[in-house]
Protein backbone atom coordinates (compact mmCIF):
# COMPACT_ATOMS: atom_id res chain seq x y z
CA UNK A 1 0.00 0.00 0.00
CA UNK A 2 1.34 3.44 -0.90
CA UNK A 3 2.32 5.79 1.93
CA UNK A 4 -0.10 8.76 2.18
CA UNK A 5 1.37 11.78 0.41
CA UNK A 6 0.85 13.91 3.52
CA UNK A 7 3.21 11.60 5.43
CA UNK A 8 6.19 12.86 3.45
CA UNK A 9 8.53 15.70 4.35
CA UNK A 10 10.85 17.44 1.90
CA UNK A 11 14.63 17.56 2.15
CA UNK A 12 16.35 20.08 -0.14
CA UNK A 13 19.77 21.53 -0.95
CA UNK A 14 18.72 23.55 -4.05
CA UNK A 15 20.20 20.90 -6.33
CA UNK A 16 17.93 18.00 -5.60
CA UNK A 17 15.26 16.97 -3.13
CA UNK A 18 14.25 13.87 -1.21
CA UNK A 19 10.95 12.73 0.30
CA UNK A 20 11.15 11.02 3.68
CA UNK A 21 8.07 9.41 5.20
CA UNK A 22 6.89 9.90 8.76
CA UNK A 23 8.01 6.34 9.39
CA UNK A 24 11.61 7.14 8.39
CA UNK A 25 11.76 5.81 4.82
CA UNK A 26 13.33 7.92 2.08
CA UNK A 27 11.21 6.81 -0.86
CA UNK A 28 12.14 9.39 -3.51
CA UNK A 29 15.52 10.81 -4.45
CA UNK A 30 16.82 11.86 -7.85
CA UNK A 31 20.57 12.38 -8.30
CA UNK A 32 22.22 14.73 -8.91
CA UNK A 33 19.31 17.02 -9.95
CA UNK A 34 15.58 17.00 -9.35
CA UNK A 35 15.00 15.92 -12.96
CA UNK A 36 17.66 13.17 -12.90
CA UNK A 37 16.72 9.47 -12.78
CA UNK A 38 15.61 8.36 -9.33
CA UNK A 39 17.90 6.38 -7.03
CA UNK A 40 15.08 5.75 -4.54
CA UNK A 41 11.81 5.11 -6.36
CA UNK A 42 9.62 3.30 -3.80
CA UNK A 43 7.23 6.27 -4.01
CA UNK A 44 6.06 4.95 -7.37
CA UNK A 45 6.52 1.27 -6.66
CA UNK A 46 7.67 -1.00 -3.85
CA UNK A 47 10.66 -0.93 -1.48
CA UNK A 48 12.49 -3.11 -4.01
CA UNK A 49 12.45 -0.15 -6.40
CA UNK A 50 14.74 1.65 -3.96
CA UNK A 51 14.34 3.14 -0.49
CA UNK A 52 16.30 3.93 2.66
CA UNK A 53 14.46 2.97 5.82
CA UNK A 54 15.77 4.12 9.20
CA UNK A 55 13.66 3.38 12.27
CA UNK A 56 13.89 2.76 16.00
CA UNK A 57 13.05 -0.84 16.90
CA UNK A 58 9.60 -1.18 18.48
CA UNK A 59 9.35 2.63 18.41
CA UNK A 60 6.89 5.18 17.17
CA UNK A 61 7.17 8.82 16.05
CA UNK A 62 5.87 11.35 18.56
CA UNK A 63 6.84 14.53 16.71
CA UNK A 64 8.61 15.79 13.62
CA UNK A 65 9.45 19.33 12.58
CA UNK A 66 11.83 21.40 10.54
CA UNK A 67 14.56 23.13 12.48
CA UNK A 68 13.81 26.84 12.22
CA UNK A 69 13.58 28.08 8.63
CA UNK A 70 15.61 25.18 7.27
CA UNK A 71 14.77 21.86 5.64
CA UNK A 72 16.68 19.95 8.32
CA UNK A 73 14.05 17.47 9.45
CA UNK A 74 14.04 16.51 13.13
CA UNK A 75 11.99 13.44 14.11
CA UNK A 76 11.49 12.34 17.73
CA UNK A 77 11.01 8.63 18.43
CA UNK A 78 9.97 6.78 21.56
CA UNK A 79 10.42 3.08 22.27
CA UNK A 80 9.81 0.95 25.38
CA UNK A 81 13.50 1.26 26.29
CA UNK A 82 14.47 4.79 25.24
CA UNK A 83 14.01 7.85 23.05
CA UNK A 84 15.84 9.13 20.00
CA UNK A 85 16.18 12.12 17.75
CA UNK A 86 16.73 11.57 14.01
CA UNK A 87 18.03 14.36 11.78
CA UNK A 88 17.65 14.05 8.01
CA UNK A 89 19.08 16.60 5.61
CA UNK A 90 20.63 17.42 2.29
CA UNK A 91 23.45 19.69 3.51
CA UNK A 92 23.74 23.13 1.91
CA UNK A 93 27.07 24.06 0.35
CA UNK A 94 28.46 20.52 0.10
CA UNK A 95 30.71 20.00 -2.91
CA UNK A 96 28.74 16.95 -4.03
CA UNK A 97 25.11 16.08 -3.33
CA UNK A 98 25.15 14.63 0.17
CA UNK A 99 22.26 12.89 1.94
CA UNK A 100 22.91 12.74 5.68
CA UNK A 101 21.09 10.84 8.43
CA UNK A 102 22.00 11.28 12.11
CA UNK A 103 20.54 9.37 15.09
CA UNK A 104 21.01 10.59 18.67
CA UNK A 105 19.87 8.52 21.66
CA UNK A 106 18.39 11.06 24.07
CA UNK A 107 17.37 8.68 26.88
CA UNK A 108 17.76 5.00 27.81
CA UNK A 109 18.79 2.52 25.14
CA UNK A 110 17.52 2.01 21.59
CA UNK A 111 18.19 -0.20 18.58
CA UNK A 112 18.50 1.54 15.22
CA UNK A 113 17.14 -0.55 12.36
CA UNK A 114 18.19 0.13 8.79
CA UNK A 115 16.92 -1.17 5.45
CA UNK A 116 18.76 0.34 2.49
CA UNK A 117 17.93 -0.81 -1.03
CA UNK A 118 19.69 0.91 -3.92
CA UNK A 119 18.24 0.64 -7.41
CA UNK A 120 19.37 3.17 -9.97
CA UNK A 121 17.55 4.66 -12.96
CA UNK A 122 14.01 4.52 -11.54
CA UNK A 123 14.52 1.07 -10.03
CA UNK A 124 15.64 -0.54 -13.28
CA UNK A 125 19.38 -0.91 -12.66
CA UNK A 126 20.98 -3.07 -9.96
CA UNK A 127 24.36 -1.49 -9.21
CA UNK A 128 27.63 -3.11 -8.19
CA UNK A 129 28.91 -2.56 -4.66
CA UNK A 130 32.51 -2.74 -3.52
CA UNK A 131 34.19 -1.90 -0.23
CA UNK A 132 36.86 0.79 -0.04
CA UNK A 133 38.59 2.29 3.05
CA UNK A 134 36.27 5.32 2.79
CA UNK A 135 33.11 3.18 2.79
CA UNK A 136 30.93 1.29 0.33
CA UNK A 137 31.09 2.39 -3.31
CA UNK A 138 27.94 1.84 -5.34
CA UNK A 139 28.33 2.19 -9.08
CA UNK A 140 26.49 1.71 -12.36
CA UNK A 141 27.32 3.56 -15.57
CA UNK A 142 27.80 7.29 -14.92
CA UNK A 143 26.49 7.16 -11.33
CA UNK A 144 28.75 6.73 -8.34
CA UNK A 145 27.59 6.73 -4.71
CA UNK A 146 29.75 6.58 -1.59
CA UNK A 147 28.06 5.23 1.56
CA UNK A 148 29.63 5.85 4.94
CA UNK A 149 28.50 4.88 8.42
CA UNK A 150 28.30 1.93 10.81
CA UNK A 151 27.09 -1.58 9.98
CA UNK A 152 27.07 -1.21 6.19
CA UNK A 153 27.36 -4.86 5.21
CA UNK A 154 25.73 -5.73 1.89
CA UNK A 155 24.19 -9.15 1.48
CA UNK A 156 26.22 -11.49 -0.69
CA UNK A 157 24.73 -13.19 -3.72
CA UNK A 158 26.02 -15.91 -6.07
CA UNK A 159 29.79 -15.95 -6.76
CA UNK A 160 30.36 -13.31 -4.09
CA UNK A 161 28.55 -10.50 -5.91
CA UNK A 162 27.04 -7.93 -3.58
CA UNK A 163 23.35 -7.30 -3.80
CA UNK A 164 22.43 -3.67 -3.07
CA UNK A 165 20.36 -4.48 0.02
CA UNK A 166 21.77 -3.51 3.38
CA UNK A 167 20.01 -4.30 6.64
CA UNK A 168 21.32 -3.74 10.14
CA UNK A 169 20.37 -3.46 13.82
CA UNK A 170 22.68 -1.17 15.78
CA UNK A 171 22.34 -0.64 19.57
CA UNK A 172 22.81 2.88 20.94
CA UNK A 173 22.87 4.23 24.50
CA UNK A 174 21.97 7.62 25.92
CA UNK A 175 24.35 10.31 24.64
CA UNK A 176 25.49 8.17 21.72
CA UNK A 177 25.23 9.18 18.08
CA UNK A 178 25.31 7.38 14.75
CA UNK A 179 25.54 9.02 11.37
CA UNK A 180 25.34 7.84 7.80
CA UNK A 181 26.09 9.71 4.59
CA UNK A 182 25.30 8.96 0.98
CA UNK A 183 27.34 11.07 -1.44
CA UNK A 184 26.72 11.17 -5.18
CA UNK A 185 29.65 11.63 -7.56
CA UNK A 186 30.31 11.05 -11.28
CA UNK A 187 31.61 7.49 -11.44
CA UNK A 188 34.74 8.53 -13.34
CA UNK A 189 35.75 10.98 -10.57
CA UNK A 190 37.69 10.32 -7.37
CA UNK A 191 35.70 9.45 -4.28
CA UNK A 192 34.24 12.51 -2.50
CA UNK A 193 35.05 13.54 1.07
CA UNK A 194 32.25 13.15 3.64
CA UNK A 195 31.17 16.19 5.65
CA UNK A 196 31.29 16.51 9.43
CA UNK A 197 27.66 16.16 10.63
CA UNK A 198 27.71 18.95 13.21
CA UNK A 199 29.25 21.43 10.80
CA UNK A 200 26.91 20.41 7.97
CA UNK A 201 23.80 20.76 10.11
CA UNK A 202 24.89 24.17 11.38
CA UNK A 203 25.79 25.44 7.92
CA UNK A 204 22.47 24.25 6.49
CA UNK A 205 20.42 25.92 9.21
CA UNK A 206 22.42 29.12 8.79
CA UNK A 207 21.91 29.16 5.02
CA UNK A 208 18.13 28.96 5.28
CA UNK A 209 17.93 31.44 8.15
CA UNK A 210 20.03 33.95 6.23
CA UNK A 211 17.89 33.66 3.12
CA UNK A 212 14.67 34.03 5.12
CA UNK A 213 15.76 36.89 7.36
CA UNK A 214 14.78 39.81 5.11
CA UNK A 215 11.50 38.41 3.79
CA UNK A 216 8.73 40.95 4.39
CA UNK A 217 5.82 38.96 5.78
CA UNK A 218 2.85 40.19 7.80
CA UNK A 219 -0.69 39.09 8.56
CA UNK A 220 -2.52 36.22 10.15
CA UNK A 221 -0.99 33.66 7.76
CA UNK A 222 2.62 34.82 8.13
CA UNK A 223 3.88 31.40 9.22
CA UNK A 224 2.33 29.61 6.24
CA UNK A 225 3.55 32.29 3.84
CA UNK A 226 7.08 32.02 5.19
CA UNK A 227 7.18 28.27 4.73
CA UNK A 228 5.64 28.58 1.25
CA UNK A 229 8.34 31.02 0.14
CA UNK A 230 10.97 28.66 1.52
CA UNK A 231 9.40 25.79 -0.44
CA UNK A 232 9.70 27.87 -3.62
CA UNK A 233 13.36 28.43 -2.81
CA UNK A 234 13.83 24.70 -2.14
CA UNK A 235 12.38 23.85 -5.56
CA UNK A 236 14.92 26.15 -7.21
CA UNK A 237 18.27 25.10 -8.63
CA UNK A 238 20.92 27.28 -6.99
CA UNK A 239 23.18 27.25 -10.05
CA UNK A 240 20.66 28.02 -12.78
CA UNK A 241 17.71 29.70 -11.02
CA UNK A 242 15.24 27.28 -12.62
CA UNK A 243 12.30 26.34 -10.38
CA UNK A 244 10.53 23.02 -10.86
CA UNK A 245 6.74 22.84 -10.70
CA UNK A 246 7.16 19.95 -8.25
CA UNK A 247 10.03 17.57 -7.43
CA UNK A 248 8.02 14.44 -8.30
CA UNK A 249 6.48 12.72 -11.26
CA UNK A 250 3.26 10.79 -11.71
CA UNK A 251 1.63 11.33 -8.34
CA UNK A 252 -1.93 11.01 -9.59
CA UNK A 253 -4.58 13.67 -10.06
CA UNK A 254 -7.05 10.84 -9.40
CA UNK A 255 -5.95 7.77 -7.46
CA UNK A 256 -5.96 4.77 -9.79
CA UNK A 257 -6.27 6.99 -12.86
CA UNK A 258 -3.94 7.89 -15.70
CA UNK A 259 -3.68 11.67 -15.27
CA UNK A 260 -0.11 11.31 -14.05
CA UNK A 261 2.48 13.83 -15.21
CA UNK A 262 6.13 14.68 -14.73
CA UNK A 263 6.45 18.12 -13.10
CA UNK A 264 10.23 18.20 -12.59
CA UNK A 265 10.71 20.97 -15.14
CA UNK A 266 10.50 24.73 -15.24
CA UNK A 267 7.43 26.39 -16.72
CA UNK A 268 7.64 30.05 -17.77
CA UNK A 269 4.34 30.51 -15.95
CA UNK A 270 5.67 29.17 -12.63
CA UNK A 271 8.86 31.20 -12.87
CA UNK A 272 6.81 34.32 -13.56
CA UNK A 273 4.45 33.76 -10.62
CA UNK A 274 7.51 33.21 -8.40
CA UNK A 275 8.99 36.54 -9.46
CA UNK A 276 5.73 38.30 -8.58
CA UNK A 277 5.43 36.89 -5.06
CA UNK A 278 9.10 37.44 -4.27
CA UNK A 279 8.94 41.05 -5.35
CA UNK A 280 5.97 41.55 -3.05
CA UNK A 281 7.43 39.71 -0.05
CA UNK A 282 11.17 40.11 -0.32
CA UNK A 283 12.77 42.41 -2.81
CA UNK A 284 13.42 42.71 -6.50
CA UNK A 285 16.96 41.50 -5.78
CA UNK A 286 15.66 38.13 -4.58
CA UNK A 287 13.70 37.78 -7.82
CA UNK A 288 16.68 38.46 -10.09
CA UNK A 289 17.84 34.82 -9.94
CA UNK A 290 14.52 33.63 -11.36
CA UNK A 291 14.36 36.50 -13.86
CA UNK A 292 17.79 35.69 -15.24
CA UNK A 293 16.85 32.03 -15.70
CA UNK A 294 13.75 33.11 -17.57
CA UNK A 295 15.66 35.46 -19.87
CA UNK A 296 18.30 32.81 -20.64
CA UNK A 297 15.67 30.16 -21.31
CA UNK A 298 13.79 32.23 -23.89
CA UNK A 299 16.94 33.69 -25.47
CA UNK A 300 17.42 32.90 -29.13
CA UNK A 301 14.91 32.93 -31.94
CA UNK A 302 11.69 33.91 -30.20
CA UNK A 303 9.69 31.98 -32.79
CA UNK A 304 11.00 28.85 -31.03
CA UNK A 305 9.55 29.87 -27.65
CA UNK A 306 8.48 26.98 -25.42
CA UNK A 307 6.14 26.99 -22.44
CA UNK A 308 8.59 24.96 -20.34
CA UNK A 309 12.25 24.00 -20.20
CA UNK A 310 14.64 21.84 -18.25
CA UNK A 311 16.17 23.16 -15.05
CA UNK A 312 19.10 24.70 -16.94
CA UNK A 313 16.98 25.71 -19.93
CA UNK A 314 17.08 22.41 -21.84
CA UNK A 315 14.53 22.20 -24.65
CA UNK A 316 14.15 18.46 -25.30
CA UNK A 317 11.86 16.87 -22.70
CA UNK A 318 10.45 13.79 -24.48
CA UNK A 319 7.66 11.97 -22.68
CA UNK A 320 8.03 8.24 -22.00
CA UNK A 321 6.29 5.64 -19.84
CA UNK A 322 8.01 3.42 -17.26
CA UNK A 323 6.12 0.16 -17.58
CA UNK A 324 8.10 -1.61 -14.87
CA UNK A 325 6.67 0.62 -12.12
CA UNK A 326 3.18 -0.09 -10.72
CA UNK A 327 2.64 3.60 -9.92
CA UNK A 328 1.54 5.38 -6.77
CA UNK A 329 -1.65 3.69 -5.52
CA UNK A 330 -1.59 1.64 -8.75
CA UNK A 331 -2.01 4.77 -10.83
CA UNK A 332 -0.53 4.09 -14.25
CA UNK A 333 1.22 4.97 -16.42
CA UNK A 334 4.28 6.37 -14.69
CA UNK A 335 5.63 9.07 -16.98
CA UNK A 336 8.97 10.84 -17.32
CA UNK A 337 9.33 13.84 -19.58
CA UNK A 338 6.35 15.94 -20.60
CA UNK A 339 4.79 16.14 -24.05
CA UNK A 340 3.20 19.49 -23.16
CA UNK A 341 6.58 21.01 -24.02
CA UNK A 342 5.42 21.11 -27.65
CA UNK A 343 2.14 22.90 -26.95
CA UNK A 344 1.31 26.49 -27.81
CA UNK A 345 -0.25 28.22 -24.78
CA UNK A 346 -1.35 31.78 -25.39
CA UNK A 347 -1.13 32.90 -21.76
CA UNK A 348 2.56 32.42 -20.99
CA UNK A 349 3.90 35.63 -22.53
CA UNK A 350 1.34 37.63 -20.54
CA UNK A 351 2.47 36.03 -17.30
CA UNK A 352 6.11 36.74 -18.13
CA UNK A 353 5.33 40.38 -18.95
CA UNK A 354 3.28 40.84 -15.78
CA UNK A 355 6.14 39.53 -13.64
CA UNK A 356 8.80 41.65 -15.30
CA UNK A 357 6.47 44.65 -15.14
CA UNK A 358 6.14 44.08 -11.40
CA UNK A 359 9.91 44.17 -11.07
CA UNK A 360 10.05 47.47 -12.98
CA UNK A 361 7.37 48.94 -10.73
CA UNK A 362 9.52 48.03 -7.71
CA UNK A 363 12.55 49.85 -9.06
CA UNK A 364 14.47 47.16 -10.92
CA UNK A 365 15.70 48.78 -14.13
CA UNK A 366 15.81 47.06 -17.51
CA UNK A 367 18.88 46.65 -19.67
CA UNK A 368 19.07 46.32 -23.44
CA UNK A 369 18.97 42.53 -23.21
CA UNK A 370 15.97 42.16 -20.89
CA UNK A 371 13.84 44.81 -22.60
CA UNK A 372 14.90 43.65 -26.06
CA UNK A 373 13.70 40.13 -25.27
CA UNK A 374 10.39 41.48 -23.99
CA UNK A 375 9.85 43.36 -27.24
CA UNK A 376 10.53 40.13 -29.09
CA UNK A 377 7.99 38.33 -26.90
CA UNK A 378 5.37 40.89 -27.88
CA UNK A 379 6.29 40.34 -31.51
CA UNK A 380 5.74 36.61 -30.87
CA UNK A 381 2.26 37.42 -29.53
CA UNK A 382 1.50 39.45 -32.64
CA UNK A 383 2.71 36.66 -34.91
CA UNK A 384 0.43 34.17 -33.13
CA UNK A 385 -2.40 36.63 -32.59
CA UNK A 386 -5.16 34.52 -34.13
CA UNK A 387 -3.83 31.08 -33.19
CA UNK A 388 -5.93 28.80 -30.95
CA UNK A 389 -4.05 27.14 -28.09
CA UNK A 390 -4.17 24.39 -25.47
CA UNK A 391 -4.78 26.65 -22.48
CA UNK A 392 -3.21 27.04 -19.06
CA UNK A 393 -4.24 23.49 -18.09
CA UNK A 394 -2.39 21.95 -21.06
CA UNK A 395 -5.42 20.30 -22.60
CA UNK A 396 -4.52 17.31 -24.74
CA UNK A 397 -7.58 17.71 -26.95
CA UNK A 398 -8.03 20.09 -29.87
CA UNK A 399 -6.82 23.70 -29.51
CA UNK A 400 -9.32 26.49 -28.83
CA UNK A 401 -9.29 30.19 -28.11
CA UNK A 402 -9.35 30.15 -24.31
CA UNK A 403 -10.66 33.37 -22.77
CA UNK A 404 -7.98 33.28 -20.07
CA UNK A 405 -5.25 32.96 -22.68
CA UNK A 406 -6.64 35.84 -24.74
CA UNK A 407 -6.84 38.02 -21.62
CA UNK A 408 -3.22 37.19 -20.79
CA UNK A 409 -2.26 38.21 -24.31
CA UNK A 410 -4.12 41.49 -23.65
CA UNK A 411 -2.03 41.81 -20.46
CA UNK A 412 1.19 41.29 -22.41
CA UNK A 413 0.51 44.23 -24.71
CA UNK A 414 -0.77 46.28 -21.78
CA UNK A 415 2.52 45.76 -19.93
CA UNK A 416 4.46 46.77 -23.02
CA UNK A 417 2.44 49.97 -23.23
CA UNK A 418 2.99 50.69 -19.51
CA UNK A 419 6.73 50.16 -19.93
CA UNK A 420 6.81 52.90 -22.56
CA UNK A 421 4.36 55.28 -20.87
CA UNK A 422 5.54 54.95 -17.26
CA UNK A 423 9.16 53.84 -17.50
CA UNK A 424 10.40 55.65 -20.61
CA UNK A 425 11.33 52.55 -22.61
CA UNK A 426 11.10 52.48 -26.39
CA UNK A 427 8.70 50.41 -28.45
CA UNK A 428 5.97 50.48 -31.12
CA UNK A 429 3.40 51.63 -28.59
CA UNK A 430 0.76 52.66 -31.14
CA UNK A 431 0.77 49.18 -32.63
CA UNK A 432 0.54 47.61 -29.17
CA UNK A 433 -2.41 49.82 -28.31
CA UNK A 434 -4.18 48.72 -31.50
CA UNK A 435 -3.64 45.04 -30.68
CA UNK A 436 -4.73 45.53 -27.07
CA UNK A 437 -7.97 47.17 -28.19
CA UNK A 438 -8.64 44.38 -30.68
CA UNK A 439 -8.28 41.85 -27.89
CA UNK A 440 -10.52 43.90 -25.59
CA UNK A 441 -13.29 43.95 -28.19
CA UNK A 442 -12.78 40.30 -29.08
CA UNK A 443 -13.02 39.10 -25.47
CA UNK A 444 -16.08 41.24 -24.82
CA UNK A 445 -17.77 39.87 -27.93
CA UNK A 446 -16.72 36.20 -27.83
CA UNK A 447 -15.46 35.44 -24.30
CA UNK A 448 -18.52 36.62 -22.41
CA UNK A 449 -21.95 34.98 -22.34
CA UNK A 450 -24.65 37.56 -21.58
CA UNK A 451 -27.27 34.86 -20.98
CA UNK A 452 -25.38 33.54 -17.94
CA UNK A 453 -23.68 36.87 -17.16
CA UNK A 454 -20.24 35.26 -17.09
CA UNK A 455 -17.02 34.92 -18.97
CA UNK A 456 -16.58 31.56 -20.66
CA UNK A 457 -13.85 28.97 -20.84
CA UNK A 458 -13.41 29.30 -24.61
CA UNK A 459 -14.88 31.35 -27.42
CA UNK A 460 -16.78 28.32 -28.73
CA UNK A 461 -18.40 27.05 -25.54
CA UNK A 462 -20.25 28.44 -22.53
CA UNK A 463 -18.42 26.40 -19.88
CA UNK A 464 -16.69 28.16 -16.99
CA UNK A 465 -13.08 27.58 -16.00
CA UNK A 466 -11.31 28.43 -12.74
CA UNK A 467 -8.60 30.21 -14.76
CA UNK A 468 -11.16 32.99 -15.33
CA UNK A 469 -10.52 34.00 -11.71
CA UNK A 470 -7.23 35.39 -13.00
CA UNK A 471 -8.82 38.03 -15.27
CA UNK A 472 -8.72 40.80 -12.63
CA UNK A 473 -5.10 39.99 -11.86
CA UNK A 474 -4.21 40.83 -15.45
CA UNK A 475 -5.86 44.25 -15.17
CA UNK A 476 -8.44 43.31 -17.79
CA UNK A 477 -11.34 43.99 -15.43
CA UNK A 478 -11.98 44.78 -11.77
CA UNK A 479 -12.58 42.13 -9.12
CA UNK A 480 -16.02 43.62 -8.46
CA UNK A 481 -16.92 44.04 -12.14
CA UNK A 482 -20.51 42.71 -12.51
CA UNK A 483 -19.24 40.32 -15.19
CA UNK A 484 -16.68 38.89 -12.76
CA UNK A 485 -19.25 38.55 -9.99
CA UNK A 486 -21.48 36.65 -12.40
CA UNK A 487 -18.55 34.45 -13.38
CA UNK A 488 -17.71 33.74 -9.75
CA UNK A 489 -21.29 32.71 -9.04
CA UNK A 490 -21.17 30.18 -11.87
CA UNK A 491 -17.74 28.89 -10.81
CA UNK A 492 -19.00 28.37 -7.27
CA UNK A 493 -22.09 26.53 -8.52
CA UNK A 494 -20.51 24.44 -11.29
CA UNK A 495 -16.91 23.85 -10.22
CA UNK A 496 -17.26 23.75 -6.42
CA UNK A 497 -17.07 20.43 -4.59
CA UNK A 498 -19.55 21.47 -1.90
CA UNK A 499 -16.91 22.37 0.68
CA UNK A 500 -15.43 25.42 -1.03
CA UNK A 501 -12.74 23.65 -3.04
CA UNK A 502 -12.73 24.17 -6.78
CA UNK A 503 -12.15 21.95 -9.78
CA UNK A 504 -10.25 23.49 -12.69
CA UNK A 505 -13.09 22.80 -15.16
CA UNK A 506 -15.72 20.18 -15.83
CA UNK A 507 -13.83 17.16 -17.13
CA UNK A 508 -17.17 15.71 -18.28
CA UNK A 509 -17.22 18.35 -21.02
CA UNK A 510 -14.50 16.35 -22.76
CA UNK A 511 -12.38 19.33 -23.78
CA UNK A 512 -9.13 18.00 -22.35
CA UNK A 513 -9.10 14.82 -24.45
CA UNK A 514 -8.36 12.60 -21.43
CA UNK A 515 -10.37 9.83 -19.78
CA UNK A 516 -11.32 9.90 -16.13
CA UNK A 517 -11.77 12.63 -13.56
CA UNK A 518 -9.61 14.62 -11.15
CA UNK A 519 -9.79 16.11 -7.67
CA UNK A 520 -10.20 19.81 -6.82
CA UNK A 521 -7.09 21.89 -7.50
CA UNK A 522 -5.67 23.86 -4.60
CA UNK A 523 -4.38 26.74 -6.72
CA UNK A 524 -7.91 27.36 -8.01
CA UNK A 525 -9.29 27.39 -4.48
CA UNK A 526 -6.66 29.92 -3.39
CA UNK A 527 -7.57 32.05 -6.42
CA UNK A 528 -11.14 32.06 -5.12
CA UNK A 529 -9.87 33.33 -1.75
CA UNK A 530 -8.12 36.16 -3.58
CA UNK A 531 -11.28 36.98 -5.52
CA UNK A 532 -13.38 37.02 -2.35
CA UNK A 533 -10.93 39.29 -0.52
CA UNK A 534 -10.71 41.75 -3.41
CA UNK A 535 -14.46 41.99 -4.00
CA UNK A 536 -15.70 42.74 -0.49
CA UNK A 537 -16.26 39.17 0.74
CA UNK A 538 -13.57 39.17 3.40
CA UNK A 539 -15.36 36.79 5.79
CA UNK A 540 -15.76 34.26 2.98
CA UNK A 541 -12.09 34.70 2.06
CA UNK A 542 -10.90 34.02 5.61
CA UNK A 543 -13.22 31.04 6.04
CA UNK A 544 -11.96 29.40 2.84
CA UNK A 545 -8.34 30.34 3.55
CA UNK A 546 -8.51 28.72 6.97
CA UNK A 547 -9.76 25.54 5.38
CA UNK A 548 -7.06 25.54 2.73
CA UNK A 549 -4.08 26.17 5.00
CA UNK A 550 -5.48 23.44 7.22
CA UNK A 551 -4.94 20.96 4.37
CA UNK A 552 -1.15 21.32 4.59
CA UNK A 553 0.63 18.45 6.27
CA UNK A 554 2.35 18.68 9.65
CA UNK A 555 5.45 20.34 8.18
CA UNK A 556 3.50 22.85 6.10
CA UNK A 557 3.61 21.25 2.65
CA UNK A 558 0.83 21.24 0.06
CA UNK A 559 0.28 19.02 -2.97
CA UNK A 560 -1.42 19.87 -6.24
CA UNK A 561 -4.92 18.62 -5.38
CA UNK A 562 -7.02 17.40 -2.51
CA UNK A 563 -9.35 14.41 -2.34
CA UNK A 564 -12.24 15.55 -0.08
CA UNK A 565 -13.88 12.12 0.09
CA UNK A 566 -10.67 10.41 1.11
CA UNK A 567 -9.48 13.39 3.18
CA UNK A 568 -6.02 13.22 1.62
CA UNK A 569 -3.57 15.20 -0.48
CA UNK A 570 -3.25 14.18 -4.12
CA UNK A 571 -1.06 15.02 -7.10
CA UNK A 572 2.60 15.97 -7.32
CA UNK A 573 4.14 17.12 -4.05
CA UNK A 574 5.05 19.65 -2.85
CA UNK A 575 3.50 21.77 -5.57
CA UNK A 576 4.93 25.21 -6.37
CA UNK A 577 1.59 26.40 -7.79
CA UNK A 578 -0.23 25.69 -4.53
CA UNK A 579 2.35 27.49 -2.42
CA UNK A 580 2.48 30.43 -4.82
CA UNK A 581 -1.28 30.79 -4.66
CA UNK A 582 -1.24 30.59 -0.85
CA UNK A 583 1.15 33.55 -0.72
CA UNK A 584 -1.00 35.62 -3.07
CA UNK A 585 -4.22 34.77 -1.23
CA UNK A 586 -2.69 35.80 2.08
CA UNK A 587 -1.60 39.13 0.59
CA UNK A 588 -5.11 39.75 -0.73
CA UNK A 589 -6.62 39.15 2.71
CA UNK A 590 -4.04 41.40 4.34
CA UNK A 591 -4.81 44.20 1.86
CA UNK A 592 -8.54 43.81 2.42
CA UNK A 593 -8.10 43.95 6.18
Amino acid sequence: MSTPIADYALLADMRTTALVSRGGSIDWLCLPRMDSPAVFCALLGTPDHGRWGLTIADGHVVERRYRGDSFVLETTWESPTGTARVLDLLPSGAEEVDLMRVVECTAGEIVVEQDLRLRLNYGRVVPWIRREPQGLVVMAGPVGILLTGPDLDPECGPHGAHRPCLTSRTPLREGGQLDWQMLWFPSHHDLPQPSHPTAAIGATQHFWAQWSDDLRIRGRYAQQVRRSLQVLRALTNSATGGIVAAPTTSLPEKFGGERNWDYRFTWLRDASFTIEVLVEHGSADKAVHWRNWLLRAVAGDVSQLQIMYGIAGERDLPEAELDHLPGYAESRPVRIGNAAVDQYQADVVGEVMLALGRMRDHGHSEDAWSWGLQRQLLHYCETHFDRPDHGIWEMRGDPHKFTHGRAMMWAAFNQGIRAVEHHGLEGPVDRWRELRERLQTEIDDHGFDSASNSFTQTYDNTEVDASLLQLPHTGFCAYDDPRMLGTVARIEAELGDGSGLLHRYRTAAGLDGLPGDEYPFLICSFWLVEQYACSGRLDDAIELMDRLVGLANDVGLLSEEYDPAGDRLAGNFPQAFSHLALVRASAAILDAE
